[in-house]
């Protein structure tokens, strides 16, 4: 397939969003149709020992029965086993016992009122704004999360509209939340924090208003009356231009604590975002630290801390966020991206459980060795603080047939739930269920597929940005490299210069103690680990240090050399997903192998595009030669310093 051909249906993969037809759902994914039809007696027992949430199986002399405390808790059991049944793991005498590492387990769909979705990568919303319920839809997608234990849903983009209050849409948002309730799942709504100034008609926004903090009061009690378990809101303030406290000299706790306390006498919860950067800060990967870590304590017992997995912004690899090692005494949650903003959009199959169980499984040190961000965050290192624990997922989800625009996107999602549900599941043993579930049992294709699948996140590190680069995508849209980028006018911690800091002698982010001592932001060991160069892990490398070109790595080659080989290894795993996926056609059925094949043609396409532009652009930093041992470059650069996808829909 030829450049042009791949760029068009990149695009077209890319503006699905405007020009999907709604459509009612055409597949299930991981589920049969209809509810679970299990062969086991449902005890409900509120006496039993249990979260409430949780559930046994067990087989009795009186048969096999499902144990629960409440009818949610009966619903997963009865998923549960249904999963066994189909995955060849019901067999024997069962005596199962699970609850939930998460108390809440939530989406974050970054839908706006005019259906488009923030990246999103597989249609418009599935929330039909402005149109009839999609009774059905809302159905089958609350099925699919409650099969894997997703109990919660923000509805709307964290770059909020303030019109998402008005009673006509809380009145809409009511009717979804009245679909979703059998399933177990509550409705959360992302606010905008100017709302009592833009909607209400109020002078300002202050917190510390008491006209502003009755207003919230009166809303607060109106979405109750409609809706008696809503979640709560997620809050995006003082970041990339959204309204915050700090626009009146506020604090974030002072922003948070006083949604907070409209919400408390309904037991809902501010989740609020710690994705903040300005110029300010010297290292945008500093900055959730330098605002946060100050306000600890200071938050009130129903406000959680949402923090991406990463410092910087979801790329295919960094380091977990030092802020889940710097609050003691506040609740934290991990926010993770499903949608593959960063990760070829809906054109590349990588699967993401490797990278979600990467940040969870990292151990932070914050007290002593075994403080993992996923102990942290559960409750297990500081429990008196955390009054409630949660996780959230952000989307992939739209109106495609498939749901997410790629077969193999939906194991993101399906993975996310599990591994909510579950810290300890293995990423493997997640993407084998949903491979028997989805498409076949017969080891003949699972195990050629798994091991894809299970390659994949490495795969599109090396394609993309291997050894700690970071963020060098094309500016606004992030499909494809522009490592080059330069936009008039645009902050510079936008741009990938920023972050790769090339030049003659060397190339990475130098954030050692000589630099901007982000490394000091995490506990040692890890501090004095990262600083040092002999002993920075090298997948990180570029991102704590800037390193000379000659460097010799572990492998015995130079960094530039090393650089080289991992571009071409990523190619040549990409490739061979197509050899692999050829194989794998007697057990698909023609629409999705042929759907399937054409996305790895795409992929493999992508990775040389990657590789050609940045094998090229850094070559002419460090004056070296492309080693003779990988592919070279097809393409020259000054034509692919010409190709401009203009997709500014998805700013």
């Amino acid at each position: 397939m030829n450049r042009f051909m791949t760029l068009m249906m990149a695009i077209a993969a890319a503006v699905a969003i405007v020009s999907c037809a709604p459509r009612e759902p055409e597949a299930l994914l991981w589920l049969p149709g209809g509810d679970p039809d299990v062969e086991a007696d449902i005890v409900i027992d509120p006496a039993l020992d249990l979260h409430e949430d949780g559930f046994m199986i067990k087989d009795t002399p009186q048969g096999r029965q499902i144990l629960a405390k409440t009818d949610v808790g009966a619903m997963y059991g009865k998923y549960a086993l249904q999963r066994m049944e189909r995955t060849g793991k019901a067999s024997g005498v069962l005596d199962v016992r699970e609850e939930p590492s998460y108390d809440r387990r939530i989406l974050n769909h970054w839908d706006n009122l005019d259906n488009t979705v923030e990246r999103g990568y597989a249609g418009w919303s599935i929330w039909h704004w402005g149109e009839p319920v999609p009774v059905r839809l809302i159905e089958e997608y609350s099925r699919l999360n409650a099969s894997v234990g997703i109990n919660g849903s923000v509805l709307n983009n964290v770059n909020a509209s303030p019109e998402i209050l008005r009673r006509d849409y809380l009145e809409r948002v009511a009717q979804i939340a009245d679909i979703m309730r059998p399933y177990g799942i509550h409705v959360y709504l992302s606010v905008n924090f100017s709302s009592p100034a833009a909607l209400g008609g109020l002078p300002t926004s202050d917190p510390f208003d008491t006209e502003v903090q009755q207003w919230w009061k009166e809303k607060v009690s109106e979405i109750y009356g409609l809706i008696p378990d809503f979640g709560g809101f997620l809050v995006k303030a003082n970041s990339e231009g959204l309204p915050g406290p700090q626009d009146f000299g506020r604090t974030h706790a002072d922003g948070a604590n006083m949604l907070a306390d409209a919400l408390a006498p309904y037991d809902g919860i501010v989740m609020w975002r710690a994705f903040v950067y300005s110029p300010k800060s010297s290292d945008r990967a500093n900055q959730a630290v330098e605002e946060f870590e100050p306000l600890d304590g200071q938050f009130r017992d129903n406000v959680i801390i949402q923090i991406k997995n990463g410092p910087v912004d979801f790329q295919p690899r960094e380091p977990f966020s030092p802020l889940f090692g710097r609050m003691s005494k506040t609740a934290l949650m991990p926010e993770l991206q499903i949608t593959q903003e960063y990760l070829g959009f809906s054109n590349h199959l990588v699967y993401l459980v490797p990278l979600f169980k990467e940040c969870l499984d990292s151990d932070t040190y914050c007290s002593g060795e075994g403080s993992t961000v996923a102990a942290i965050t559960t409750g297990s290192v500081y429990p008196e603080t955390y009054k409630t624990t949660a996780i959230a997922g952000v989307a992939n989800i739209g109106r495609d047939a498939n749901w997410c625009g790629h077969e193999f996107a939906q194991s993101s999602w399906y993975g996310f739930g599990r591994m909510a549900w579950d810290t300890g599941l293995s990423a493997e043993d997640i993407a084998l269920e949903w491979l028997q579930q989805t498409f076949t049992s017969e080891t003949e294709f699972t195990e050629p597929v798994l091991d894809m699948m299970m390659s994949s996140r490495e795969a599109a590190v090396d394609y993309m940005m291997p050894l700690g680069f970071h963020h060098i995508f094309a500016w606004g849209h992030h499909y494809g490299p522009e490592p080059w980028c330069e936009i008039e006018g645009a902050r510079p911690d936008w741009l990938p210069k920023y972050y790769h800091k090339a030049d003659s002698l060397g190339v990475g982010f130098d954030r050692t103690r000589g630099g901007s001592c982000n490394v000091d932001q995490y506990h040692e060991p890890l501090a004095s680990i990262y600083n040092s160069i002999a002993t920075c892990p090298e997948d990180l490398l570029l991102w704590f240090h800037h390193v000379p070109w000659t460097h010799t790595m572990s492998s015995g080659r130079t960094l530039w050399d090393e650089i080289c080989f991992r571009y071409d290894r990523g190619i040549k795993t990409a490739r061979s997903y197509l050899s692999v996926w050829d194989e794998m056609k007697p057990y698909v059925d023609a629409e999705r192998w042929e759907a399937v094949r054409a996305k790895l043609e795409i992929q493999e396409s992508d990775a040389r595009w990657w590789r050609d532009a940045c094998v090229q652009y850094f070559g002419e930093f460090s004056g070296m030669p492309v080693p003779a041992y990988v592919e070279h470059p097809e393409r020259p650069l000054d034509e692919l310093k010409a190709i401009r996808l203009d997709m500014k829909h998805h700013n």
